[in-house]
């Protein structure tokens, strides 16, 4: 049994990258959640049909080596968590029978050293269907952890309901729904009730009191301060909704699949969604590596890598025909590892140095902003812009243009990015760089890109609820 945390005990956590095992075998999501305990729209859940966040500060995956059995993984790296998000909820489901059944239902926080920070196990599971084990949230400038053990009788729809989550709603009522919701300001005493009664407002109580951050504190007496001051006006409208920069509907989300072997191979992986992905190709030996992807035909077309570096490893795109099969032709010389994976998975440029090796995919989610490559190796350096603001075809990437970059040998160079999201595909860099972006602005909202980025909320929702449907 775990030595942690009771169930309502919290624990402040470090602000960093944390790993999160939940064990016991049961089906895990993670909800990321507003201050008003409601998801922004169905990108912000994450589970195993779509086990990336788009902002790429959280993560799902399967136990990995030396993992008990039936354990499952959530990478949270709380520093990239957006300002929006209050919280991030670990929920725990089974399909069959209740939560009573899963044995040593359990969470244990890894910080980055591998040590654990805290840990919870759930001794009073009942009949519930599905529960909120935990939560991550924000509190004084920093991040804590609290063990919650709060079940649903009533399984996923419960809960969904409960976070803001409707399952029944079809794509565009979730779209209009998200939109409406973003323009609406939490109640309020009404502003003239308030200047000329300040007592009748509502007064919180000494444990929701306790309950708040000092800025929260600070932010509700500005609020009420304001609400005297404009008591002899009329109300002031409601802001205008601002999409979510992060929120990008290009390329299918499903679970990563991995491939090992050793010299050339045809590789086949099954049961993919249609449209482009990222293929992670990592060799253990010298010569020639050669990727191809083949068609219907076996007729190799355009090819993904063509290297003669020792060692090779990068990540490129490829495109999964309509029936879901990827095969590729591998030429290399000692043992591989392929990893097809999500265009969700691609890393993110930031302000922070971001070192790689060989070709690679990139993500740019703010406004506009310039990014500085310093390009270490001898041979060719190419990279496109894909710029997907507005772009709602997920099954093909809107056309790049001419290549941003496309240099030989050590240099560096600096691009100037369009505002975000931006994919950054480097399909050639025959050794080391290193990434950066400065002079970033913020972002302007969807004004100047066609307005906002619509998410396919209720389908993605559906994925996660199948199992309270059936």
């Amino acid at each position: 049994m775990l030595r942690g945390l009771v169930k309502g005990d919290n624990a402040f956590v470090p602000t960093a990258a944390l790993r999160v095992a939940v064990r016991s075998g049961v089906d895990v999501a993670a909800l990321l959640v507003t201050e008003q305990g409601r998801v922004r729209g169905d990108a912000d859940i994450v589970f195993d049909g779509a086990p990336a966040h788009a902002s790429g500060a959280v993560r799902l995956s399967p136990g990995a080596d030396g993992d008990e059995e039936g354990t499952v993984r959530l990478d949270a790296d709380l520093a990239a968590v957006e300002e929006g998000i209050a919280r991030v909820l670990v929920v725990a489901s089974t399909e069959e029978g209740t939560l009573r059944d899963a044995r040593g239902l359990s969470v244990e926080v890894f910080g980055p050293d591998g040590g654990t920070v805290v840990a919870y196990e759930v001794t009073d599971a009942g009949s519930e269907t599905a529960m909120v084990v935990a939560e991550l949230y924000r509190r004084s400038g920093g991040w804590k952890f609290r063990a919650v053990g709060q079940g649903y009788a009533d399984g996923l729809t419960g809960l969904a309901v409960d976070h803001g989550v409707d399952p029944d709603e079809d794509p565009q009522e979730a779209a209009e729904r998200t939109a409406a919701q973003a323009t609406q300001a939490p109640p309020a005493v009404p502003a003239q009730a308030a200047a000329e009664d300040p007592a009748q407002a509502p007064r919180l109580t000494r444990d929701q009191l306790l309950d708040m951050t000092p800025d929260q504190i600070r932010a509700l007496a500005q609020a009420r301060t304001q609400a005297r001051a404009q008591a002899p006006s009329a109300a002031a409208p409601p802001p205008a909704a601002r999409p979510d920069p992060s929120a990008w509907t290009c390329g299918p989300v499903f679970e990563p699949r991995t491939v090992t072997g050793r010299d050339n191979d045809v590789i086949t992986v099954k049961g993919l969604p249609h449209g482009p992905v990222m293929v992670g190709l990592a060799v253990k030996g010298g010569g020639y590596t050669g990727l191809w992807p083949l068609d219907d035909s076996n007729a190799k077309r355009r090819p993904l890598v063509n290297s003669t570096e020792d060692g090779f490893r990068g990540r490129v795109i490829a495109s999964v025909p309509e029936h879901g099969r990827l095969r590729l032709r591998l030429e290399a010389s000692g043992t591989w590892e392929v990893r097809v994976l999500p265009l969700a998975e691609a890393r993110r440029l930031s302000e922070d140095r971001l070192e790689s090796w060989g070709p690679d995919v990139l993500l740019h989610t703010g406004g506009t902003a310039d990014v500085t490559f310093r390009f270490k190796g001898g041979g060719n350096f190419i990279g496109h812009l894909y710029r997907l603001a507005g772009h709602l075809d997920p099954t093909a990437l809107p056309d790049p243009g001419r290549a941003a970059v496309n240099e030989i040998g050590a240099r560096k160079e600096t691009l100037p990015l369009p505002e975000g999201p931006v994919l950054v595909r480097l399909s050639v860099a025959d050794g080391p760089w290193d990434a950066r972006l400065k002079d970033v602005r913020p972002h302007s909202g969807g004004r100047d890109v066609g307005g906002p980025v619509k998410l396919p909320a209720a389908r993605r929702a559906r994925g996660w609820l199948r199992r309270a449907k059936d």
